[in-house]
């Protein structure tokens, strides 16, 4: 549908401002984008129109920012506030002509995962979306609509706007969840290294666990999220657009099955670090103690020959050839005998 622009291209104009970061504001006519960038007042003007849908998108805004939305769409004070409050569960709430959502965008760097979070607004003709801060990229989520094989908004609704967004969701939450799997392989690798680097393979591995943790967190409510969303009675999602949403579904229990498969591996590679742990350590026992008998015929026998009493050789040259014999002899036997035997 051409370009449209970024999230850049507001901050030249205060006007359209809310908080620290401008909104953005899309309407759709059958099917064609009706108007862009508008001011947040206007969303109310397009909405009286039968066939427009509309998408508004606020990121950190502050309480009286939100305010002039809920006043836009006649939103629910506790649903605004679950909107700006940070920390709040993935979950979604009934409202009298909408849905409020709430869902989290994790993101893996360098082992770190770190998680966003994002609120929306559905209700018929109108998407809503809230974000607290830029992590989420949106300019993403306009691209999939945009090139989506048919926009789904022929017909008056905003439920499609909703399927192209949870579907990016799901996607990202996929993708952590093979940035994790990355990670566990390569724990992998350093179990079996033969550096066996315990403190390092004791972090990543905690540090996996504490991730995978997290993510299951977020993955499994998403599974009633969409349920709900696919529930008849409720008639949120049109009949035309349930096979998409099913098929969002079933990443979602990708993700949720693959969160619970990689926590397996992960405590059955502590559970190899802890058996290969032992079996070195029982290694370097076996060669510990093999060392200590070998070294334990030279001493017995000089300790035998320095005792000050009168014995065969006793201060005689033949003496001293015999106990080097001696300990030779016994020496080199059993560093054989424990060679074959593998102590050595």
């Amino acid at each position: 549908m051409g370009s449209h622009p970024s999230e850049t291209d507001f901050d030249e104009d205060p006007g359209n401002r809310i908080g620290s970061t401008p909104p953005r504001t899309r309407a759709w006519r059958d099917g064609a984008i009706e108007a862009e960038g508008f001011p947040v007042a206007r969303v109310s003007d397009y909405l009286e129109r039968p066939d427009v849908v509309v998408w508004l998108d606020l990121c950190a805004p502050r309480h009286e920012d939100m305010h002039v939305v809920s006043d836009e769409l006649g939103l629910d004070p506790v649903a605004v506030e679950d909107a700006v409050s940070r920390h709040e569960r993935t979950k979604l709430d009934r409202y009298e002509g909408y849905v409020f959502l709430n869902f989290y965008i994790p993101q893996v760097e360098d082992g770190e995962l770190t998680m966003h979070e994002l609120s929306a607004f559905l209700s018929d003709r109108a998407l809503v979306t809230v974000r607290q801060d830029r992590g989420f990229d949106v300019d993403e989520l306009i691209r999939r609509w945009d090139q989506a094989p048919h926009t789904g908004l022929d017909e008056p609704s905003a439920s499609f706007l909703l399927y192209g967004l949870l579907d990016l969701v799901v996607d990202l939450q996929l993708n952590a969840v093979q940035a994790l799997d990355d990670e566990a392989d390569a724990v992998e690798d350093l179990v079996f290294d033969d550096k066996f680097p315990v403190k390092e393979i004791q972090r990543r591995s905690y540090r996996l666990r504490k991730n995978l943790t997290a993510l299951r967190r977020i993955a499994l409510p998403m599974r009633e999220v969409l349920n709900t969303l696919l529930r008849r009675d409720l008639r949120v999602v049109p009949a035309p657009l349930v096979p998409y949403f099913q098929d969002v579904y079933d990443h979602t229990l990708r993700v949720g099955e693959s969160t619970d498969s990689l926590r397996d591996l992960v405590a059955d590679l502590l559970e190899t670090r802890l058996a290969l742990q032992g079996n070195r350590m029982n290694e370097v026992m076996k060669k510990v103690t093999s060392w200590a008998a070998i070294i334990a015929v030279p001493t017995a026998v000089t300790g035998f020959y320095g005792q000050n009493v009168p014995y065969p050789g006793f201060s005689h040259h033949s003496g001293f050839i015999a106990s080097t014999v001696i300990i030779v002899t016994f020496s080199v036997g059993l560093y054989v005998i424990f060679k074959v035997r593998d102590w050595l």
